[in-house]
């Protein structure tokens, strides 16, 4: 066997397609193997190699194991005098190999080499050659001299700046996209470190490769196109995250101890410091709504206060003021998702100005310090009515219009939502034919979830099919999914109540048709022709509800247990009851236990060893039954529910069959309020039902 290639692949089933179909054009002559190792993808990528590339050697790996494990995973099985790692999202020239290998037989002593990589526009990668992060090449980079001075032998080493791309060089490194290498370099050095989960084990390996003597050669005879960070831009942040934990770990294991104390100091320094910069860019990107509502708040409570207090201004009330006021007001957006879901909601936000403006109002009057402001806060709040929500629907009125080219792109976020669709290959096909036809504006749909594995289809109605219904949450979060269509009435409702609970907010459900054996949405419709498009929505699949019921559950059990200290001392230590253990579940894998007087007969009584279970936030006082078995928790209703010592369905055990049981679960869900808590618990009270 003369070579083995070995691809490793994450959610970049089309591009591996592609980098597959160019690899067999240009191994046609070449006694060769190719492995692909899938690290967990959701978008189909197995099954796409088990259909259309049978003969290549597939290692479906069931969780990401990074990227220098999964390569190490295929070099233990190859069997070619040479290895070649190459990324999924490549297209190899068809001489690449011939001419690579032919370089080889020519110098004898190079252990490593690659080709000329480009962009696909075209231009050079400058990281297809590098210099290690040796401290001098690190600060040219970091302080931009390699970018001022590319040309320059001193500040252009980082990336080799200065040398010709049309020549051959040794080089200190070359990048793990694409790495041709000996298997006796490999036999002799070993494979990757798999320290290094993703980044940086390509810079290990060539440092080690030249440690062992041999060399590495930039050859630009022939070349490849990467489309680079096809995989990481599925979640940049965390890619980022990586990288930065990469270059330290790099750095710790070659520039530091014996080797250099003053390089480790410098480079993790250096690497710390990139770190914090990245992640103030990314605030700074996450501020920008928050800091334009701050703005009109401070300019609506300057103008009141202008109002009230003119010609003078005090300033130190002011800015007290102004801190509480603006508190109360961000958080109130933020609670109603104007700063992640609903971004340019005017009727969200008009609804958070309100409820920060009833806010506000009640603090003047429990308040003695800011009694004087009541006039202030009635004008802020009316001030912040109009421009909250007013520069979003201004904003949203321009962006209409397109308006130039920022415009444009301004627009494309705030009209056209990243949609996908679930259902089969036809009723998907359907659906987006009629989105097409009618609602271009309101819907941009990105992609299809097919629920069976149709994986013979590679699109539907011209749009990309990422996966399949059992890797649905994961594609939502890959995807960076806003709204989820669901196109046909035979997705059963339990899967899709997974699914929304499973999707941690910030996405949008809506549902097409709507003739369902019960009812799992809010009147809320969109309407293509005669079809409806029903929202699904559940209070408590919203963080702000969740945290609500947090707060009332761990209220209620704090002041119940004060008031009820002295009758428990009495019952576990003067009465002598002992404390029984009782066994339950979360999940069908996850157990909790609860703690009940022995033979007590008074129920409120025998229980009341539950109320610290209630303020830990073990169970709650309203929820799903707690006596449900394990073949009870494959429910995902029963799964979106904490456990509590009542709840809708236990008030109601007259309906024992599980869609009954289902429809009073869901029904709390869609409906939560403090007040509807209260009733069940006051409801429960009268019934005397078992906790």
């Amino acid at each position: 066997m003369t070579l083995s290639v070995i691809i490793v692949s994450y959610n970049v089933r089309d591009f591996l397609g592609q980098a597959i179909t160019s690899l067999k054009k240009a191994l046609r002559n070449i006694e060769h193997e190719i492995f692909v190792v899938d690290n967990a993808s959701s978008d189909g990528t197995v099954e796409l190699v088990e259909k259309r590339f049978p003969d290549v050697k597939l290692i479906a790996n069931t969780e990401n194991f990074g990227f220098g494990k999964a390569n190490n995973q295929a070099i233990q099985q190859s069997k070619g005098d040479y290895l070649c790692v190459i990324n999924p999202d490549t297209i190899v020239q068809e001489d690449t190999f011939t001419t690579l290998l032919s370089f080889f037989d020519t110098y004898p002593d190079a252990g490593a080499l690659t080709c000329k990589i480009l962009n696909p526009d075209g231009t050079l990668q400058l990281a297809c050659r590098r210099s290690f992060p040796t401290p001098w090449v690190a600060f040219t980079k970091i302080s931009g001299l390699a970018n001022l001075f590319p040309q320059s032998r001193l500040f252009g080493r980082y990336n080799l700046t200065y040398l010709d791309p049309e020549k051959f060089y040794e080089v200190e490194a070359i990048s793990g996209s694409f790495m041709l290498v000996r298997k006796e370099t490999v036999d002799k050095v070993g494979g990757f470190d798999e320290d290094f989960f993703m980044y940086g084990e390509d810079l290990d390996w060539c440092y080690r490769i030249r440690q062992g003597g041999y060399k590495i050669y930039y050859v630009p005879d022939t070349q490849i196109i990467h489309f680079k960070g096809e995989s990481s831009k599925k979640s940049p942040l965390a890619q980022r995250k990586l990288f930065y934990e990469a270059m330290n770990l790099f750095v710790n294991k070659h520039f530091s101890g014996s080797n250099a104390i003053l390089p480790s100091w410098f480079l993790n320094s250096a690497i710390k410091a990139r770190a914090m910069l990245a992640f103030f860019s990314a605030l700074i990107r996450y501020m920008i709504l928050p800091g334009i509502d701050f703005l009109f708040l401070t300019l609506s409570l300057s103008l009141a206060i202008l109002f009230r207090f003119y010609p003078e201004f005090p300033w130190l009330p002011f800015l007290k003021v102004h801190l509480l006021y603006t508190v109360v007001w961000i958080f109130s957006m933020t609670a109603h998702g104007v700063y992640f879901r609903y971004k340019y909601s005017g009727s969200k936000c008009t609804s958070a100005v309100l409820l920060g403006w009833v806010v506000n109002s009640a603090l003047t009057f429990f308040l003695n310090q800011w009694g004087f402001s009541r006039f202030v806060v009635l004008v802020a709040g009316g001030l912040n009515l109009v421009f909250l929500p007013g520069w979003r629907v201004l904003l949203k009125w321009f962006a209409r219009r397109s308006f130039g080219s920022v415009m444009n792109k301004i627009g494309d976020s705030i009209w056209h939502r990243r949609s996908v669709i679930v259902g089969d290959a036809q009723a998907s096909k359907a659906l987006v034919d009629r989105i097409q036809a009618n609602l271009q504006d309101s819907y941009h749909i990105t992609g299809i979830i097919l629920t069976t594995n149709q994986m013979e289809y590679e699109e539907v109605a011209g749009l990309p099919v990422l996966g399949t219904f059992q890797h649905i949450n994961e594609i939502i979060r890959r995807e960076k999914v806003q709204e989820v269509i669901f196109a046909t009435d035979r997705i059963d409702y339990n899967k899709m109540l997974s699914v929304i609970a499973g999707s941690n907010g910030g996405v949008s459900f809506k549902m097409v048709p709507s003739n369902l054996d019960v009812i799992i949405g809010k009147a809320s419709i969109d309407y293509i022709d005669d079809l409806p498009f029903v929202d699904i929505d559940y209070k408590l699949h919203i963080n702000f509800y969740r945290g609500v019921k947090r707060v009332f559950d761990f209220t209620l059990a704090l002041l119940l247990m004060i008031i009820t200290a002295p009758l428990y001392a009495w019952l576990r230590w003067i009465n002598r009851k002992s404390l029984t253990a009782e066994t339950h579940y979360y999940s069908a894998n996850r157990e909790y236990t609860l703690y009940h007087f022995n033979d007590e007969k008074k129920i409120l009584l025998k229980y009341l060893p539950r109320l610290s279970s209630i303020l830990n936030g073990t169970i709650s006082f309203v929820g799903r039954d707690i006596q449900a078995g394990k073949t009870d928790l494959d429910n995902p209703v029963v799964l979106s529910l904490k456990p509590g010592i009542t709840g809708y369905e236990q008030i109601n055990r007259h309906s024992e069959t599980d869609k009954d049981r289902n429809k009073y679960n869901i029904y709390y869900l869609k409906n939560y309020s403090m007040v509807f808590d209260m009733q069940i618990l006051l409801k429960s009270l009268l019934q005397r039902k078992h906790p």
